[in-house]
């Protein structure tokens, strides 16, 4: 594979310059320095990307030759197995990733799941015959088709951009549609590697195109109003997605939407809290740059105190920004402009009357990476702005509440439903609890929701629709009934 300096635009199956040679700065957030540049897609390239996909999609045999799609696509899964070291080095490089993500789930992890979608299209039944029917004296036998749904716009964030990569594009390729990627501009390159690898399988001729530029709104305002996109896959914040819903909404684009959360986790009355409270370092994974980390953490308040020293004796000791990154959790966050978002937040919390227990600032052990201290406010109330907003930063609130029923109707008081926890010593009271959680995935006791089966969502502004899993590739098809007279 060729070096992050010379990463290119992926288009109709060829490598490409963007026009006229547009390139712009990628910065790598751990030394804050020039990392090397990236292609930047103008209008022109984006035109090119869509018409290629539209051809690809009407004109050949793609979205129905299902045997020939999956031995491609298994020659694409190959190659990004073959290539792991390089993906691996460009997402550590662009997000600032410490190596226990990326040999989890920044790299290895998605790479391990993209077989997924081929082993399920493999089994999946296309078509099933729903027997005889009759209607004003026409008897009809009617069967029912499952259908590629046609070009897929995937419009990807910075946070984790191998797994939302693949988990948007390789669903829709094993359903038979044609993708357009675009890349966030901040992680261009793990983008740009996947066009490469596409290249070497051999993938068709406009069946997979890759796309990176400078100003994202730009290139997705295209790709969300071009009638000839049919699917809209977008991940972000909820004021884009508001955005690009409005976009689609003159084409009747079908949309999915995987936005914004601000997760509870719920420590109930009766569980250890220990244990439960081992859970508060997710909120300095990836530095608490992930949509579905628990960033709200209710306690009973008879034990706030106790869980207040829990709490900073466990993230005081989070060790971060050393050299080796093997064992780490927290890295820099991805840049100066997210750093400054994720500051602002902490001192509103402050100014809002939140009492601040630890973090809250630059950390001066560390002279350069986009740092921000693990950042713990206590005697939170859920209407502040820390506790309703996303801040995408190392910052945990800590809410107190008064019974169970408190609890829950705290944990639903957000126009987020993306995730959330919850802790008891009865599993039984758990599982009742997070059954009446408004939100699209939850974690009782300690488990994890994620794998390529298990559906990942939202509900209420966390968006719609649901990202992998067989929910996820039937995002990406259609339903035609066809009745024959008999």
């Amino acid at each position: 594979m060729s070096s992050f300096a010379e990463q290119r635009l992926y288009i109709d199956g060829t490598l490409c310059d963007a026009e006229g040679g547009r390139v712009y700065d990628n910065i790598n957030p751990l030394t804050e320095e020039l990392a090397g540049v990236a292609a930047d897609a103008s209008c022109a390239d984006a035109e090119r990307a869509i018409a290629a996909a539209r051809r690809a999609f009407d004109e050949t045999e793609w979205s129905r030759d299902h045997r020939g799609r999956a031995e491609i696509l298994r020659r694409f899964v190959q190659g990004l197995n073959s290539h792991i070291d390089a993906l691996r080095a460009a997402v550590a490089t662009e997000t600032g990733a410490t190596q226990f993500f990326v040999n989890g789930p920044q790299c290895d992890g998605p790479v391990a799941m993209a077989s997924w979608p081929l082993d399920y299209l493999e089994q999946f039944t296309w078509q099933r015959d729903i027997g005889h029917y009759e209607v004003m004296g026409i008897k009809s036998r009617r069967i029912v088709f499952k259908e590629a749904a046609g070009v897929v716009a995937a419009i990807s964030p910075w946070n984790f951009p191998i797994q939302i990569n693949l988990a948007k594009c390789m669903p829709a390729l094993a359903a038979g549609c044609t993708v357009i990627l675009k890349a966030a501009p901040e992680t261009p390159w793990t983008a740009s590697l996947l066009g490469r690898i596409a290249e070497e399988a051999g993938l068709p001729a406009g069946v997979f195109n890759v796309l990176t530029a400078k100003d994202p709104a730009e290139i997705g305002a295209i790709l969300s109003t071009d009638p000839r996109i049919d699917v809209v896959s977008f991940t972000g914040s909820t004021a884009v997605g508001k955005t690009v819903m409005r976009n689609a909404a003159d084409t009747v684009k079908r949309v999915f939407l995987e936005l914004g959360g601000k997760s509870a986790m719920v420590v109930l009355d009766d569980a250890d809290l220990d244990s439960a409270l081992f859970g508060v370092f997710a909120v300095c994974a990836h530095s608490g740059q992930g949509c579905a980390i628990p960033t709200r953490l209710l306690i009973p308040r008879a034990r706030l105190a106790e869980a207040e020293a829990l709490v900073t004796a466990y993230l005081g000791g989070l060790s971060y920004g050393s050299l080796d990154t093997s064992a780490e959790m927290q890295g820099p966050l991805i840049s100066e402009r997210q750093r400054q978002r994720v500051l602002a937040y902490i001192e509103q919390g402050k100014a809002e009357g939140a009492r601040l227990l630890m973090g809250g600032g630059v950390p001066a052990h560390l002279k350069r990476g986009f740092f921000v201290e693990p950042t713990v406010f206590s005697d939170v109330d859920n209407s502040m702005s820390i506790a309703r907003e996303e801040i995408f930063g190392p910052v945990l609130v800590m809410i107190p509440y008064d019974s169970e029923a408190d609890a829950l109707r705290i944990a639903n008081d957000s126009i987020y439903g993306l995730s959330g926890a919850v802790y008891s010593a009865s599993e039984e009271r758990a599982m009742n609890f997070a059954s009446r959680v408004r939100s699209g995935t939850m974690m009782v006791n300690g488990g994890n929701f994620l794998g390529p089966d298990a559906p990942f969502g939202g509900y209420k502004q966390s968006g719609n629709g649901r990202e992998m899993g067989p929910e996820g590739f039937e995002e990406y098809l259609e339903t035609k009934t066809v009745a024959v007279a008999v």
